[in-house]
């Protein structure tokens, strides 16, 4: 498939916006870049014999720290030492203004 102005504000006005000329130049550039890597993993021998990777890293080299049970506080025993409470949630003062 071959991207071009037309297809690209094509898809822009199907998602409801409009793109300038400018913002239609990058993207195009953007998927002739994508593009252009895609051939080069194409090129790459024996590629469909790799498995994909499900994680940036070998999991067998991840050391997981062990479950342990743990002392667990009650609802009531957190909202004790609240100072403004309602019947479930602490009430805390508001951070951010608007």
């Amino acid at each position: 498939m071959k991207f071009t102005k037309e297809l690209v504000d094509d898809l822009a006005n199907k998602l409801l916006f409009e793109l300038s000329e400018e913002e239609n130049k990058m993207v195009l550039d953007e998927f002739e870049m994508i593009d252009q890597n895609m051939k080069k993993i194409e090129k790459i021998e024996n590629i469909q014999t790799v498995l994909p990777m499900t994680h940036p890293f070998a999991l067998e080299d991840v050391v997981l720290r062990n479950d342990e049970d743990i002392e667990e506080l009650t609802q009531e025993e957190v909202l004790s030492n609240a100072a403004n409470k309602n019947l479930t949630s602490v009430i805390v003062p508001k951070v951010v203004s608007e």
